[in-house]
């Protein structure tokens, strides 16, 4: 998500190269201040305050009925008549504050109408029941959630419970967090007059909760200011040097941004594409997180290009002229179009270089996509109505459900399945800490946003949910990979899952599980079986261990069979023949041979790579052929993911096909991968290929294959 807000010390120049559209480039919430609020008249009066929120909102949708708000205005305004604010301001500029940021953010009438009321129920003697009967079930929902988190209390002590009652209680609607966040941004805004140590209080919990909070929602436009008025509070040295750099660099006469502007706005006029082209000034924590990371700062650290254009496939056609006509950095490009964040977040990333050799990075979307961006789920309206065909159209299919995004869903899901309040309060707080996201791809093309670090244990989780126990491995870009494996931006990841109904996590995995879900849904299985758990490597290790302490059979046994075998006729009269161990060779291969000492032809598979090296040497080939096709003996390597009960269903599978076993070794399980060798007696080698299909078809056996030794002694 994009990481800047307004910053009123450094503004930079906007250029719009679109006459026909005002320019709303940003939503400026700091702007909004006591003067907008209360007007040109005295402090007990306001009439004219309602009249800011009836424009804003009119700005999103024109044809919007004000008379919801008009009435909550007058409920609200007497309600909280004589009430003040420790700032000593009417207690009513509160609620209208907070309701003019989100009319600002472009949040629909009904929120706008709880907003204005949120406190009511809470501080005045209105009830629910009026507030429900007055202005429908909507409404009183909202108020009563936002009442309800009102009573949360931060503290240490009391955070898993309270905070997990909270999401109860307001989960099922986003726009009860919507108004709670807009709330502290304007509780925040007026802190100054609170005591200095219960200013860093709040501030340690805004920092910690609802700015991650903010970020999962994609309301960047709040998450931005919290975090400039936090660092003001917990880092005024910080944040004053910060400020002294912005206001330095506003000064300058030379403007790297503003230069790469003017060529980005004439290469896009001369191929014809309509866009705005404008600087966004970084806010003051993505100055300071800037100058920490490549120390001494230039002008275009101090900002970024935003280019908006109409349709999507006009993003695409930007980024290829600028990276035609201007000097691309292409391992700044990111591409969050074909791949949106888990908040909803869309735009292009790319950054070009400026004559001097500084880099300006280029953000490129739509409208729609920078009014998601900056709102996140605030933008999607009313989340009970009906979308228009104008929003079908624009979300194409996308997210039907805006009251469950994709992250909400999934905390709403944990706290549902955490054990205990203290094992989701953990797991929600490293989630929250967070802050970057991979995604990997399924093979039928769709997709999985998962936090950086995390492995297929958790792929498996965020796919199958508690159906995931059943998980016996992974192939990763193709490639055979363990559960622990850790997965990158952009791999594509297979889940291979077994057929046992009563398949059961490993202890093991709670190791390797970085998500919520996983780690959930694994803790809550190990709660529900004491003393289980252990899962897939435990009885594997037991089953590898009774097959290894079984006597191995003799090297006599394994050249001895108990039947005629199938034998190989050679073009050598006289020739002793002998099967090579390196490849072990049966009916219906394809064979060569080779003359070694004593008049001995040994007998290669053709793709044997022994044959390849006594080629390389001179030797001479025998022709060989198969004489009548019956028993044969032949070793073959299976390759699994360790579960219970793999052994017997290996065996079972054996037996069932008519294969005798003459001697069975399983090698120890390494991170749950389990190798085991057959030496197998079959009646009839036309049957080979049945019985290694059969061995395939056992859960948890990903390959079988035909023993290949590199020994060169047997040539």
């Amino acid at each position: 998500m994009s990481a800047e807000a307004t910053n009123p010390a450094s503004p930079g120049p906007v250029i719009n190269t679109v006459p026909r559209r005002k320019a709303r480039p940003r939503i400026d919430l700091r702007r909004l201040g006591r003067a907008a609020l209360l007007g040109p008249t005295a402090r007990d009066r306001l009439p004219d305050a309602i009249g800011h929120v009836a424009e804003a909102h009119r700005a999103h949708y024109p044809d919007a009925d004000l008379e919801p708000l008009r009435r909550a205005w007058v409920l609200a305004e007497s309600s909280h008549r004589g009430q003040m604010r420790k700032s000593g301001e009417p207690y009513i500029t509160h609620p209208l504050a907070v309701t003019l940021i989100l009319a600002e953010l472009g949040a629909e009438t009904t929120t706008l109408t709880a907003s204005l009321l949120h406190d009511t129920v809470e501080d005045t003697e209105v009830t629910l029941d009026q507030v429900g009967k007055e202005f429908g079930a909507e409404v009183r929902y909202l108020v009563d959630g936002v009442t309800k988190l009102e009573k949360v209390d931060y503290g240490a002590a009391a955070e898993p419970e309270t905070f997990r009652k909270m999401l109860v209680a307001t989960g099922s609607d986003v726009r009860v967090m919507s108004i709670k966040l807009a709330d502290r941004l304007h509780n925040m805004r007026t802190l100054g007059v609170m005591r200095p140590e219960k200013q860093a209080r709040i501030a340690k919990v805004t920092r910690d909760v609802l700015i991650p909070l903010a970020e999962r929602l994609g309301v960047q436009a709040l998450k931005t200011e919290l975090e400039d008025l936090v660092f003001a509070i917990l880092h005024p040295e910080e944040y004053d040097h910060t400020r002294e750099l912005i206001v330095d660099n506003a000064s300058r006469a030379d403007d790297p941004l503003a230069e790469v502007t003017d060529e980005v706005r004439t290469v896009l006029r001369d191929a014809g594409i309509q866009a705005e082209v404008l600087i966004r000034p970084r806010h003051f924590v993505s100055v300071h997180r800037v100058a920490r990371k490549r120390g001494r700062l230039r002008g275009a650290d101090f900002g970024r290009l935003l280019v908006l254009v109409n349709e999507d496939a006009d993003c695409y056609g930007v980024l290829g002229e600028l990276h035609t006509c201007l000097k691309p950095v292409v391992s700044e490009f990111k591409d969050f179009i074909a791949v949106p964040k888990f908040n909803l977040y869309q735009s292009l990333h790319t950054a070009v270089a400026h004559t001097d050799g500084q880099v300006v990075e280029v953000l490129i979307r739509t409208h729609q996509m920078h009014k998601v961006a900056e709102a996140g789920v605030i933008a999607l309206g009313n989340p009970y109505a009906p979308p228009s065909e104008e929003q079908q159209a624009a979300n194409d299919g996308e997210r039907a459900d805006p009251t469950r995004p994709g992250w909400l869903s999934r905390l709403l899901d944990w706290q549902e399945g955490a054990p205990d309040p203290d094992t989701f309060w953990s797991t929600l707080r490293e989630d929250l800490a967070q802050d970057r996201e991979i995604t990997v791809f399924r093979p039928d093309g769709g997709t999985l946003g998962l936090p950086d670090g995390a492995t297929c244990v958790d792929a498996a989780y965020e796919q199958y949910g508690e159906d995931a126990h059943a998980c016996i491995g992974a192939r990763v870009n193709g490639r055979l990979a363990t559960l622990s494996t850790v997965l990158k931006d952009g791999d594509t990841v297979q889940l291979l899952m077994g057929q046992d109904p009563a398949s059961e996590p490993s202890r093991e995995w709670l190791e390797h599980a970085h998500t919520p879900a996983a780690r959930i849904a694994i803790q809550r299985w190990i709660a529900a079986h004491p003393g289980s758990g252990d899962g897939q490597g435990a009885e594997a290790d037991s089953g590898a261990q009774s097959a290894r302490s079984a006597p191995p059979a003799s090297d006599d046994t394994l050249d001895t069979p108990t039947a005629r075998p199938a034998t190989p006729v050679v073009d050598q009269p006289g020739a002793t023949v002998r099967l090579a161990g390196c490849c072990t060779p049966v009916p219906p291969d394809e064979v060569t041979g080779f003359s070694v000492r004593g008049g001995v032809v040994t007998v290669h598979r053709v793709e044997c790579s022994a044959v390849a090296h006594m080629k390389s040497v001179g030797r001479a080939e025998v022709g060989v052929r198969w004489g009548d096709t019956t028993e044969c003996r032949v070793t073959l390597v299976a390759e699994s993911f360790g579960r219970p009960h793999l052994l017997a269903d290996l065996t079972e599978a054996i037996a069932l096909e008519g294969a005798e076993i003459v001697s069975a070794t399983v090698e120890p399980p390494t991170q749950q991968r389990v190798r085991h060798t057959y030496t197998l007696q079959l009646p009839d080698a036309a049957h080979l290929l049945t019985l290694m299909r059969a061995m395939r078809n056992v859960p948890g056996v990903y390959d079988v294959s035909r023993a290949q030794h590199h020994n060169t002694t047997a040539f």
